[in-house]
């Protein structure tokens, strides 16, 4: 036997049902949070989903008005493409962050990518201009690493305005147009809140 069924042998019925209600709580406030946040609508790879957060407004605003909303989504540039694990091992732990960032008041009126985030957006660049660096140019292939060792430049130390414009943040596109989600709050829910 091992140490959880000891434990719950020790219980009392009381103590069974009392923990049964209790964990049946707490499962069903962690799935209504989910809800709240919309988690299930980063799984796919609409680029609306990422305006469920109102500080990424003016990047979705911003893309859907250049040259890269024909072709590509956010997904395409901003996740790995390697394999789908490390696509959504990806998404989880960067969306991890920018919630912790903002849960703790800590986010930037205008966030930038990290590290990874940028060796990813780098990489992605590549895998979608292959052909137009190496054939039509001829640049040849800078990678992210060579570039932090100052062998060659980031592809948006010339191209800064592809695809979110020059200034993305709050301030520069106050008045965009974009498709904010209804509340997931249920009416009944916000009738009583109000």
């Amino acid at each position: 036997m091992n140490i959880l069924t000891l434990f719950i042998d020790r219980l009392t019925r009381r103590q069974k049902c009392v923990s049964l209600i209790l964990l049946g709580a707490l499962v069903g406030c962690g799935l209504f949070f989910l809800y709240i946040l919309r988690a299930h609508s980063y799984l796919g790879d609409d680029p609306s989903a990422c305006v469920n957060c109102h500080i990424m407004t003016p990047y979705y605003a911003t893309w859907f008005h250049s040259s890269h909303a024909r072709n590509a989504t956010c997904n395409d540039c901003h996740v790995p493409h390697e394999n789908i694990a490390r696509k959504y091992f990806f998404k989880a732990t960067d969306g991890l962050n920018h919630v912790s960032k903002f849960v703790t008041h800590l986010e930037r009126q205008a966030p930038r990518p990290g590290e990874a985030a940028n060796q990813v957006i780098m990489n992605n660049c590549i895998r979608c201009h292959t052909d137009l660096n190496t054939t039509l140019v001829n640049t040849g292939k800078v990678t992210y690493m060579m570039t932090a060792v100052g062998e060659g430049k980031v592809c948006w130390d010339c191209h800064r305005n592809v695809p979110h414009g020059g200034r993305s943040n709050l301030a520069a596109t106050p008045d965009a147009k974009v498709p904010l989600p209804d509340s997931p709050v249920p009416s009944w829910l916000q009738k009583m809140l109000k």
